[in-house]
């Protein structure tokens, strides 16, 4: 059977505009010649839709664009995602197999995820169709587990319809579940997954398809629009390729922040560039995505930054070909200080005045993003935001969050990954200790473990969720483990009001990580 795969970006709530590329895609050569058509799931509305889902009007305008399709689907078959009303039963996510004017079946969601169950309802999992003298066994990626179930008939072909949120372990994750399938089945198997980004999530592609023996027949490129048709019988089969994660997580990145700007109406970026690793990434990310025109920096230095943390900034923005501006904050530091000394009295400088830098840098940086219709980027990495090291309404001021979702010492892999080919981001910066410079010789250090030590830690209790007692059976300080779990806890209520960040791991705070605060 000769099957059209679609990987393509979709526009969340706008049916109307999926409606022209789904067009588009079918009136191609290729899809004509095929016999059947398949697009990701939830390609009419998008995903996640949380409380959208549950508006009539977007209902209504679904099923009219459906309709439309129906009625130009003579002597064509295709498989389309969209929230669809079930008489009897509610709104379910749902796979509409469309053919010749009709509509063949309808598969509905069983697995539904937690912000899914607040608006669908279950629904009954994969179905198996006959079509073409083929059985063809359809269904959502987290209902696939239903094929292992004895009343499942033997499908000819598996047709997997994805819409599957991204992290750095994901695309291998997916493949070898699609392996087993085969393997078990001894049937073959087409998986179609969407592209683009929905604000924090952010979508991969890697479509594929394999024969009955386990063999790869086609493998779509990740992050990029792609259609293609495979004959299902061929013999003939592709190199598996396996980019590595660093590579998954900086093209996630680039594609995360470009589709957070469009989809936004937006496209200027500003954000502060201290010299020092977190901000250079985020500006070259941004640059990457952008385009250096659409990006500016601020360098902010105050009486305890160094002539190189100036430099080594002056040297990314010229390396990246970015405009800047050096805004020093001593006079208005020294201002703010003045203003609060009658509240102050003469208590002495502490942990306040560190703070009062952080936040005039904040409000310099969304002073420059009002005037000029500009969205900040927050520079906060996952593991300063996991201890809480950062100033709320100062760090964490931003529309996005561009490295949120990445530990120190994965910022640094990214940057050798960067800085494959050419130095792009200083090798200054990357060698240098990180600093926050808003004391004489402040390292991070002085607050926190080495990132080496404390990454580690942070990544078997959050990701691993492990305890304390666990973690030390592992090999580390019991008094440090204490320390990283305590203020963990502690900071959550401050993770809570930073920007919505991308997500590139299994767990994300916010998203996949949600405690109590109390």
């Amino acid at each position: 059977m000769n099957i059209h795969l679609v990987q393509h970006n979709v526009v969340t709530n706008n049916p109307e505009a999926n409606l022209e590329w789904i067009l588009q895609e079918l009136d191609t050569q290729e899809s004509k010649d095929a016999l059947l058509t398949i697009f990701p799931a939830c390609s009419l509305c998008g995903y996640p839709q949380y409380a959208s889902a549950a508006y009539t009007d977007l209902q209504k305008r679904s099923q009219a664009v459906l309709q439309e399709l129906v009625q130009r689907s003579e002597h064509r078959a295709f498989l389309i995602g969209m929230p669809l009303q079930i008489q009897d039963k509610g709104l379910c996510n749902a796979i509409v197999f469309v053919q010749n004017n009709a509509i063949r079946g309808i598969i509905t969601k069983k697995y539904l995820a937690p912000d899914e169950q607040k608006y669908f309802v279950r629904g009954e999992g994969v179905q198996v169709i006959q079509y073409q003298d083929q059985q063809l066994a359809i269904g959502f990626y987290e209902d696939l587990k239903e094929l292992s179930k004895s009343h499942i008939e033997q499908p000819d072909i598996v047709i997997c319809c994805g819409c599957n949120v991204f992290d750095y372990n994901k695309p291998y994750r997916i493949r070898y579940r699609m392996h087993k399938i085969v393997e078990n089945l001894n049937a073959s198997l087409v998986f179609v997954n969407r592209i683009g980004g929905e604000g924090q999530f952010l979508y991969a592609g890697g479509s594929m398809a394999l024969n009955a023996a386990g063999n790869v027949l086609c493998q779509f490129p990740y992050f990029e629009e792609h259609s293609q048709s495979v004959d299902m019988q061929l013999l003939t089969t592709i190199e598996d390729e396996k980019p590595e994660p660093v590579e998954l997580v900086y093209k996630a990145l680039v594609m995360g922040v470009r589709e957070y700007f469009v989809k936004n109406g937006q496209s200027r970026a500003v954000l502060g560039l201290s010299g020092g690793m977190d901000s250079a990434m985020v500006a070259t990310l941004a640059c990457d995505a952008l385009g250096p025109e659409n990006v500016f920096g601020i360098l902010m230095p105050s009486q305890y930054s160094t002539d190189h943390s100036v430099k080594d900034a002056e040297d990314l923005a010229n390396n990246l070909g970015m405009k800047y501006a050096i805004v020093p904050i001593k006079d208005m530091f020294e201002c703010l200080k003045g203003t609060m000394k009658p509240i102050f009295g003469d208590r002495a400088e502490d942990v306040t005045e560190e703070n009062m830098q952080a936040r005039v840098r904040g409000l310099i940086v969304m002073s420059y993003a009002n005037k000029f219709s500009a969205l900040a980027l927050n520079t906060t990495n996952k593991s300063e935001a996991a201890m809480g090291y950062g100033t709320l309404y100062g760090d964490s001021c931003g529309s996005l969050s561009v490295i949120g979702d990445l530990y120190k010492t994965e910022v640094y892999q990214l940057a050798e990954y960067i800085n494959r080919d050419q130095e792009r981001i200083p090798q200054h910066t990357i060698d240098k200790a990180p600093s926050a410079e808003l004391r004489p010789g402040q390292k991070d250090t002085d607050s926190l473990p080495d990132y080496g030590i404390l990454d580690q830690i942070l990544n078997l209790h959050l990701e691993e969720q492990m305890c304390h007692d666990e973690i030390v059976a592992e090999g580390f300080d019991p008094e440090t483990v204490a320390m990283v779990i305590r203020k963990v806890k502690l900071n959550e209520w401050k993770r809570l009001q930073f920007p919505p960040l991308l997500k590139v791991s299994p767990c994300s705070f916010g998203l996949d990580r949600r405690v109590p605060i109390s």
